[in-house]
């Protein structure tokens, strides 16, 4: 532990920050899988599920959440599922 003030400040903040950062990438995690979910059991609000998967991963990348890449990957996963029906 730091014992210089600004340095114990440092660590709360950070703390606090990785504890957001970890609810959001879980919460990212959880709406792929109900989107992939959705759409393979062609549910009709899949789509618009989808969009707001997609809106919140490019979210994510601009605040510097996940990587770009992460981002376009877990959207074309989405994007590629198919109905087990067809």
């Amino acid at each position: 532990m730091p014992n210089i003030k600004s340095s114990i400040k440092r660590v709360r903040s950070s703390q606090a920050k990785a504890a957001a950062n970890k609810s959001r990438r879980s919460e990212l995690r959880t709406l792929v899988r109900k989107a992939i979910a959705a759409k393979e059991q062609g549910l009709p609000e899949a789509d618009e599920l989808a969009r707001l998967v997609q809106a919140k991963m490019d979210r994510a990348v601009s605040d510097g959440l996940i990587a770009k890449n992460t981002a376009a990957r877990r959207k074309s996963r989405i994007a590629r599922v198919q109905p087990l029906d067809q």
